[in-house]
């Protein structure tokens, strides 16, 4: 097993290493014009209107993404991110506004009077969101289709990978960390899972979005797991956080304000640890490949090549760590909010 998993990351890292180059060309020029050997590092980092896969020689290989906007004065209108290019380049800017509207070199849509609009745009991390949601979809369908056909036989397909899953965070993470009440959060909880491992997953792959990387996705579901703690949260949890038993009143004045703020800091912290693991990982790999177009070194090009299939192999199980980290802290979180505590002594 390990070694189809070493063989299975160099081949990885060789597919990443051979993609490289158009990864770096679709974003290495410098404001000057002028070769940046680390650009392309950003350009797969952040969200973008288009998604690039290759560049062939001066052909680059993109998918333009639908670019929807909405203004009082002009209702809702589609075009295409080509349309907001040199075509040519395929570089975005002012100079190449279309119809009133434009794209600046941040993936910014702006308008050219400077009016107020609303950006509904199709991008990059919205497709990946699409694609990771229709294969947990299918996952989840397929095993379910499954048991609906051959009821308690052996899972086959499908269903015997998500079978081990969803006994594992309904019965290590759900039970174990809310108690009788587990059963009404355990969808939550496996949806939770599900949507961050396949995305983690899908973002190592060479040219994919940074979906998990991306701070707004972690915010969303950190913003979800507040509303779900607060919404259960009994009479026990809010008197715990606005009068702590057991504590002086004029230590309240200080606690309770802590407490408050211990609200917010939890779901804080789930946001900032998956943004930062995921991003942090992409980073380091892509800094070894980079390391190859700084110094033109094939001894160079070796240990990078070692190096990113080492890290690869680290992002592997760092894919799977923070989908269960994430999913047993809300699971924990929820745990809380819903415990009943009969003896506050």
């Amino acid at each position: 097993m390990t070694r189809k998993l070493l063989a299975l990351s160099l081949l990885f890292s060789a597919f990443l290493l051979t993609l490289s180059g158009p990864l770096m060309a679709a974003g290495s020029e410098t404001e000057e014009g002028s070769e940046d050997p680390t650009g392309f590092i950003m350009h797969h980092i952040k969200d973008s209107h288009e998604w690039h896969f290759a560049t062939i020689g001066h052909t680059h290989v993109t998918l333009p993404l639908p670019v929807i906007v909405y203004s009082s004065d002009r209702g809702l209108e589609f075009f295409k991110s080509s349309d907001f290019q040199n075509h040519e380049t395929h570089v975005f800017g002012e100079e190449y506004a279309h119809e009133g509207y434009y794209i600046d070199s941040h993936d910014h849509v702006g308008r050219v009077d400077g009016a107020s609009f609303i950006d509904f745009s199709i991008t990059k991390n919205v497709v990946m969101m699409f694609l990771v949601i229709a294969i947990v979809l299918w996952l989840v369908l397929s095993a379910a289709a499954h048991y609906r056909k051959h009821g308690t036989a052996a899972p086959k397909g499908a269903a015997s990978l998500v079978e081990p899953i969803v006994v594992f965070v309904r019965d290590e993470i759900a039970h174990k960390s809310i108690g009788p009440k587990y059963k009404k959060f355990v969808p939550y909880l496996l949806t939770l899972f599900f949507f961050i491992w396949v995305g983690n997953l899908l973002g190592l792959l060479p040219g994919a979005a940074n979906l998990t990387g991306n701070i707004a996705v972690t915010a969303t579901l950190a913003v979800l797991t507040f509303i779900l703690v607060n919404i259960n949260g009994n009479k026990d949890y809010w008197k715990h956080v606005f009068m702590t038993p057991g504590v002086p009143l004029p230590l309240l004045l200080v606690i309770v304000p802590v407490e408050i703020i211990g609200l917010f800091t939890k779901p804080f912290a789930l946001m900032v640890r998956l943004f930062v693991a995921i991003t942090a990982g992409h980073i380091v790999i892509l800094a070894f490949i980079a390391l190859i177009f700084i110094f033109q070194s094939y001894s160079i090009g070796v240990v990078s090549t070692l190096m990113v299939t080492f890290i690869n192999m680290i992002e592997l199980l760092v894919a799977t760590i923070q989908a269960y980290v994430f999913t047993l802290f809300t699971a924990m979180y929820i745990g809380s909010a819903v415990a009943e505590h009969h003896d506050d002594h």
